[in-house]
């Protein structure tokens, strides 16, 4: 969209509503704490856009394995920092990114998170023990993990 002249991405118009007030509520978080000179803040920004569509590829083109699995990473991040303490479920990414074809994207979120896990960015769950996502049957859940820099102050 063109706004005074100058060209701004809009938000994929294909977030459900519930995720997209997420994820903006995170991006007006982390433009806070750019403010505030937090040190992760800008990576909290950058990942909230990525997720939002706002940045990264284009999300009206169809999206390359690369581009697709660095949204797919983003989201992970700036859901987990928006829900700070708690879990997320791969579902919660699939369903942002993946319209109706949600289901189609389980797999390759599922790897992606095996992958943050391994850097220790998040850790997998099942049934409250860590598991790999790749190997583990059954339902997951996505927490933030030890090095997931930007995690929101308390009160936040």
């Amino acid at each position: 969209m063109v706004v005074k002249g100058r060209k701004w991405r809009a938000t994929d118009t294909g977030i459900p509503e519930t995720f997209r007030k997420e994820l903006v509520a995170e991006l007006m978080s982390a433009r806070r704490a750019v403010k505030s000179r937090d040190e992760h803040a800008r990576d909290r920004v950058q990942d909230a856009k990525v997720a939002l569509g706002e940045r990264g590829e284009p999300w009206w083109e169809e999206p390359t394995e690369d581009g697709l699995r660095a949204r797919e990473a983003a989201t992970i991040r700036a859901l987990l920092r928006h829900r700070a303490g708690k879990t997320i479920c791969p579902s919660d990414v699939a369903r942002t990114l993946g319209g109706e074809h949600w289901r189609d994207l389980m797999p390759q979120i599922r790897d992606v998170a095996g992958e943050m896990a391994g850097v220790g960015e998040i850790t997998v769950t099942q049934k409250g023990e860590t598991v790999d996502p790749c190997t583990a049957r059954g339902p997951i859940r996505l927490a933030p993990g030890p090095d997931l820099a930007g995690m929101p102050a308390d009160g936040e």
